[in-house]
């Protein structure tokens, strides 16, 4: 959508205006309620064919059930321990009240059974009602009911469930039968958490006389007498209004795309006629994001002209077979080998060729001839390539982040046409609050330090390890790696010689390595960042906007996705390998372990890696297109936020429905532990701190007895939760960042309408309910977790792919030698 607008705009006025528009058509373009959807549904009657629906009572035909049971399932497993036991207790009070509420006005009753649940989230209730459904209710089916529901159903496909429970418990049951509306009770929410309050109509317990006898396995129930029933006969549309979807009902709000002085102003974006025949060079295409991406170019854009990709070789192993394997034993080329079937090795060699260099070094390591031809030929370079370690030693990272990329722009000067799409972070704006805006600063730090120059940092950076290496040779290092080494515990006491020295010379590795990843930890908080990964991708952003300063025509955009996580379509649903993002926090929520210190109010932005391939396709074919920004951020928290308290209780919520499928006390007791967001200061008072401090004081108590501490263990234990904890408390509880992405939203608005479905990036449509509870957990669990234990994930068949092979056996033709790989 594009609105006029008159006079120009400076940038920042640009995006108010933006913003404020965009609230304002906001309030005016949310989607309809699915509930009322049903109900104009069923109320519309077209023509003749449309039938009168049939009403059909669950208690007594499908269940014997009681609103207590349901309201006390619930309250038992609130979040807490103290809920569990206020809630409990408050349902024993009723317990002696309730048949004397039942006898003077059962709607008065109902209301008051439920205010129990006053605060218990929805997405809590969602997940508990259908394990209540699961473990409870479906085994305790009546089918003599269950048949006679299934002949209502064929004779007449407008069947509407009927029950006093909660419309939380009715759904799994109606979707279970196949059912699409319920007529049950509903709680009303604010900001996710249930008030206590039920909204009208209240669907009131049937009578003493009905529990007696309506016991039939037929429980079909005329509107007439149902409304008598439920009290409804003075006004039969109330009937019609308690209706709704067995469906979950979720929420989107549709913002629109406004365009004031951007470059996509009524334009239209084809990705499909922008890369067609388009020469690719893709440097990282073995990392997580580059192997998606990847993947999902070779399946949307069968036309694309050729992707080389930028592989360095290790010591054995050549570039083309590290590739070779990996699509061998990579599940994210599963689904194009399965379409190409026995071609699928010719497809690859058709549209993917396997380039040996190294962006880490000049020239990216390539050979000359191999560089002049890329140069002439490309269309465009993506770089997903990085070190992501948080804090990794210093050398690493400025040789993969901040001198890679100073390589890869003086290549860029030699490409006759090619456009640069670098992939960073949203993390590079460090430790501030507030809305992130897309936007390329010059020698940025969070700091705000005057007269920050990055490329004079990155140079100190570098000094200052030269520095380091030196002093580690020298005489007074030495001589203190030198008595580390003697006065170790279990050294040999004629340690001396060659053995000596051979020890002296790991413990140099050694303390060199950490010197530096200190050095980088500690540069990067003077500095304004909350680690050494953020600094150098911050860096390399400087010298990308020094680079455009200096080559204003040169067509480079920045990605800066944020913490990118499970898949939701592409390779398939629940592809994750990202052990270096929150995998490792959400494994620790799935243990005993239960105070997270936290800012519930803060926005943990979780993106899918598919949606992130979706925005760099649709930035690539704006970069080719020259109709693109400088900066573009693949982020949630503006579009579609989910906090931390909600996050954190989703990841628990997510746990609970696996341990609650398994056998066994071990799993039965964690489904009590929930974790809850708790302040900094309770963390170190009641949880990990604190539990270590206990455990140091009985090691050193008793180790004049032992020779070894009986808890030294635990300790270990605890100290790396603790390690763990400070590692994330930038992106927990310092910083409240909100990403701004508006960018590819206006991106994705442009494209053709055949195109959407391919390519739209829509953060907006995210379920986190079912994200987190069905894709994202369980997508760890299979494929991240064994990684964090030390265990292989399950096995899977290879592909054989014998790329590696067939290349020799036509490089070997070509020169007119035999080889055994010929066929």
């Amino acid at each position: 959508m594009s609105l006029p607008f008159s006079p120009p705009l400076n940038a920042r006025e640009e995006r108010a205006s933006f913003l404020t528009t965009a609230f304002l058509f906001a309030r005016s373009t949310m989607l309809p309620n699915p509930i009322e959807s049903a109900l104009t549904t069923t109320r519309r009657q077209p023509d003749a064919t449309v039938r009168e629906p049939v009403f059909w009572r669950v208690e007594g035909s499908l269940l014997n059930l009681t609103a207590v049971r349901p309201v006390g399932f619930f309250a038992w497993n609130a979040q807490t321990f103290v809920e569990r036991w206020g809630r409990r207790g408050a349902m024993g009070v009723l317990a002696i009240a309730r048949p004397f509420l039942y006898a003077t006005n059962r709607v008065f009753a109902t209301r008051l059974l439920h205010a129990v649940l006053r605060g218990v989230s929805r997405d809590r209730l969602d997940l508990l009602g259908e394990e209540f459904f699961q473990y409870f209710l479906k085994p305790r089916l009546r089918q003599p009911g269950v048949e006679k529901l299934k002949e209502a159903m064929a004779a007449n496909d407008n069947v509407i469930l009927v029950s006093q429970g909660l419309d939380h418990i009715m759904r799994p049951l109606a979707n279970y039968l196949g059912v699409e509306c319920i007529i049950s009770n509903r709680l009303d929410f604010r900001d996710g958490r249930a008030t206590g309050r039920l909204l009208e109509p209240v669907i009131r317990p049937r009578g003493a006389l009905a529990k007696i006898t309506g016991r039939e396995a037929d429980g079909r129930i005329g509107r007439d007498l149902l409304m008598r029933n439920l009290g409804f006969a003075n006004d039969p549309e109330i009937l019609n209004r308690a209706i709704q979807p067995a469906r979950r009902p979720t929420t989107k709000v549709e913002l629109p795309v406004v365009h004031f002085n951007s470059r996509m102003k009524g334009m239209q974006l084809s990705v499909r006629a922008a890369l067609h025949g388009k020469h690719i060079l893709l440097i990282g295409g073995t990392g997580f994001i580059g192997k998606v991406w990847l993947a999902s170019i070779l399946e949307d854009l069968p036309e694309i002209g050729r992707i080389y990709l930028l592989v360095r070789r290790n010591r054995t192993t050549t570039a083309l077979e590290r590739f070779e394997r990996i699509v061998e034993e990579s599940p994210v080329f599963e689904r194009l080998a399965e379409q190409h079937g026995e071609r699928f090795a010719d497809f690859l060699r058709e549209r993917v060729e396997v380039v040996e260099g190294d962006i880490s070094k000049p020239g990216l390591g390539l050979a000359p001839e191999m560089r002049q031809r890329l140069s002439s030929a490309l269309d465009l370079i993506v770089n997903s390539s990085g070190l992501t370690d948080f804090n990794p030693d210093l050398r690493d990272a400025l040789a993969m982040n901040v001198r890679a990329t100073s390589y890869l722009l003086e290549f860029l000067k030699l490409c006759k046409r090619a456009a640069l799409l670098h992939l960073s972070t949203c993390y590079v704006i460090g430790r501030r609050d507030g809305r992130v805006l897309e936007e390329l600063p010059k020698n940025f730090t969070p700091a705000g330090i005057a007269g920050f120059d990055a490329e004079k940092e990155w140079q100190s950076l570098e000094a200052l390890i030269r520095e380091t290496e030196a002093r580690a040779e020298s005489g007074d290092v030495t001589s203190e790696l030198r008595s580390n080494a003697l006065a170790k515990e279990h050294a040999a006491k004629d340690l001396h010689g060659a053995a000596l020295d051979n020890q002296i010379r790991k413990n140099r590795v050694r303390w060199l390595r950490q010197t530096l990843t200190d050095a980088g930890t500690r540069r990067a908080g003077e500095l304004g960042w909350p680690n050494t990964y953020t600094l150098t991708k911050s860096l390399s952003e400087s010298l990308i906007r020094n680079f455009l300063d200096r080559s204003p025509d040169a067509a480079i955009a920045v990605v800066r996705p944020s913490i990118v996580e499970t898949s939701i379509g592409q390779p398939f649903l629940g592809w994750n390998e990202g052990v270096n993002t929150s995998a490792s926090l959400s494994y620790l929520l799935g243990t005993l372990f239960r105070q997270l210190p936290t800012t519930e109010s803060k926005c943990l932005d979780l993106i899918p890696v598919d949606l992130v391939c979706r925005g760099m396709t649709l930035v690539s074919a704006a970069l080719v297109t020259r109709r693109h920004a400088r900066v573009y951020q693949l982020a949630t928290s503006v579009a579609n936020p989910c906090d931390m308290r909600r996050s954190i209780e989703l990841t628990g919520l997510g746990h609970r429905k696996f341990y609650r499928a398994q056998d066994g006390l071990h799993h039965r007791l964690r489904l009590k532990f929930d974790a809850i967001p708790v302040s900094k200061t309770r963390y170190e008072n009641f949880s990990a701190p604190a539990q270590r401090a206990i455990v140091q004081a009985i090691n050193r108590s008793v180790q004049p007895i032992f020779d070894r501490p009986p808890l030294a263990r635990q300790e270990r234990e605890l100290e790396k939760v603790i390690k763990l904890i400070a590692l994330f408390e930038p992106f927990i509880l310092h910083n409240d960042h909100i990403f701004e992405a508006a960018n590819v939203e206006r991106l994705s608005a442009a494209l053709p309408e055949d195109e959407r479905a391919s390519f739209g990036y829509d953060a907006r449509s995210l379920d986190w309910w079912d994200y987190w509870i069905n894709v994202h957990i369980p997508a760890l669990r299979k494929w991240c977790y064994p990684l964090i234990e030390g265990r292989q994930p399950e096995a899977r068949p290879r592909i054989h792919v014998p790329l590696a092979a067939r290349s020799e056996a036509i490089a070997a033709s070509a020169a007119g030698t035999p080889s055994a790989a010929t066929p």
